[in-house]
């Protein structure tokens, strides 16, 4: 099977979740979507992390960017484990959690990975975009849970860098400068860039953030 690539059409699937049968193209419609993979139900790590993600919700639905989470469990198994999850976080689970007793969905994302775990999927964080592209992956082990902010961090920088032809420095978060693409000279940044246009060297330019 290919590895999936940043760019690459993401794999469509259906699939029974715990709010019932679930197409992915067509449970994104023409937003964003983040898809997150969780090793398993009743597991401690993933029990905090559905529950942040649920807190977050507002949040993603600012950005237009719809959730699903997915481990190899069965969707009654899901149902069971969410009761719990809003016990101890305080929250609703309020976005799908997809089934995938036969690993389908896990392999079409290449979410198993066997030296780390042959059966269970690894906290795999897919972004994709309106067209269906998948434009950032990240994968982290089952001992390390994923940082939310962080993963709002990177949709505002991909959907400010998917509509201006900037691209944002280390560290950077919402409303701070960003850097002019290399490919635009100096001189028509200036035009293009109203708010002004700092030169630090001639292929780092900085400009304020300019959707705000």
């Amino acid at each position: 099977m290919p590895t999936l690539r940043l760019g690459d059409a993401a794999p469509d699937f259906t699939a029974d979740s715990s709010m019932g049968m679930i197409n992915l193209y067509d449970y994104l419609g023409d937003g964003w979507g983040i898809l997150f993979s969780h090793p398993a139900d009743f597991t401690p790590v993933c029990t905090t992390e559905l529950g942040t993600a649920a807190k977050f919700k507002d949040e993603f639905d600012k950005r237009n960017v719809k959730m699903l989470a997915l481990s190899v469990d069965g969707a009654a198994s899901h149902k069971e484990w969410i009761k719990d999850i809003n016990e101890v976080q305080k929250t609703e689970v309020n976005f799908p959690i997809i089934a995938d007793e036969d690993k389908k969905v896990s392999d079409l994302y290449d979410m198993i990975h066997p030296n780390a775990d042959s059966t269970l999927t690894v906290r795999s964080v897919f972004i994709i975009a309106p067209d269906k592209t998948i434009k950032l992956m990240i994968t982290y082990p089952a001992s390390t849970g994923r940082n939310f902010n962080e993963l709002l961090r990177v949709i505002d920088s991909l959907q400010l860098t998917a509509y201006h032809k900037v691209a944002t420095p280390a560290n950077w978060k919402n409303g701070e400068d960003v850097v002019i693409s290399p490919a635009i000279a100096t001189d028509d940044a200036k035009k293009i860039f109203t708010k002004g246009v700092e030169e630090i060297k001639p292929y780092l330019r900085m400009t304020p953030q300019p959707n705000l």
